[in-house]
């Protein structure tokens, strides 16, 4: 059985001592401004991105590897005489799935496997984490697939987006939902469904007002959470985060960790999003 090797993309959100600490891959999206791609986490953070957008008043097209991306990143390994994992972004979201699946086709069969997270930012990452300990406990590759095709369709992932203002920019509301959203203070929660963003409900009023009901919809799930790991993550948002970090350790006794959002996740939510990822139990 050859050693394996465990890649995701950069919007899986990881934080940075846990890709360090169990060596984990990371092939970055791209976000492009004009004729300029940059990597996402390599050439550009999400300081940097919000400034553009604030400087320039538009917002960059994201783009998923090439395929050559993906062949550049894997070969190494495979020389090594490793076996390649690779869990994606969601196939609905992007292509990023698709170009994986088109670069392991050019390896012999049975050296890389890729997985359909159905998932983004940290529900990827959370499928990452379960990976990594299903091969440290020994597990052969085609056993760590099926371990993460079941717990794939009960990760819960549910974030909270401060301003419409990015979802417009993006072309995902019109210019007067935007206006009223603003000034009644409206402010979507998505969750993502069968691999889909999709909106779940609204609320109106004061920031915190939209984070206690996430965090109460969490709670609600608390007897059915997998309690082994839970994740905070935010888009400049720490103070928030670190808030809403403890009251979930408080009231659940769960490893809760903190990750910030990529600039992919960024581009489309804006500064300030913020979100609760868990599995269920089975």
């Amino acid at each position: 059985m050859n050693p394996i090797k465990i890649f995701t993309d950069s919007t899986s959100d990881l934080p940075r001592q846990w890709v360090e600490q169990y060596e984990i891959g990371i092939v970055p999206l791209y976000t492009v401004f004009g004729n300029e791609s940059l990597r996402d986490g390599v050439d550009i953070i999400p300081e940097q991105l919000f400034k553009r957008v604030s400087r320039e008043g538009r917002l960059p097209k994201t783009a998923a590897p090439s395929p050559a991306d993906f062949i550049q990143y894997f070969s190494p390994y495979i020389d090594q005489g490793m076996d390649i994992l690779y869990i994606s972004l969601s196939s609905d979201l992007s292509s990023t799935y698709q170009n994986g699946r088109v670069a392991g086709g050019e390896f012999p069969e049975g050296r890389v496997h890729v997985v359909d997270s159905k998932n983004l930012s940290c529900g990827i990452g959370l499928l990452v984490m379960k990976a990594v300990k299903a091969v440290r406990n020994g597990l052969g590759i085609q056993e760590v697939v099926q371990v993460l095709e079941e717990i794939r369709p009960r990760i819960d992932t549910e974030f909270v987006i401060d301003t419409l203002e990015y979802l417009y920019k993006g072309g995902r509301c019109s210019g007067m939902q935007n206006l009223i959203g603003s000034l009644l203070k409206i402010r979507p929660v998505i969750k993502v469904i069968d691999g889909k963003m999709t909106p779940a409900y609204k609320v109106r009023g004061k920031r915190e007002k939209a984070i206690d009901q996430m965090l109460s919809n969490a709670l609600s799930q608390k007897d059915n959470m997998d309690l082994e790991l839970v994740i905070v993550v935010h888009a400049l948002a720490e103070e928030d985060a670190l808030e809403l970090q403890k009251r979930l350790q408080e009231q659940t006794g769960a490893e809760v960790a903190l990750a910030t959002a990529g600039c992919v996740i960024c581009s489309h939510c804006g500064p300030q999003t913020i979100g609760i990822i868990y599995a269920k139990k089975s």
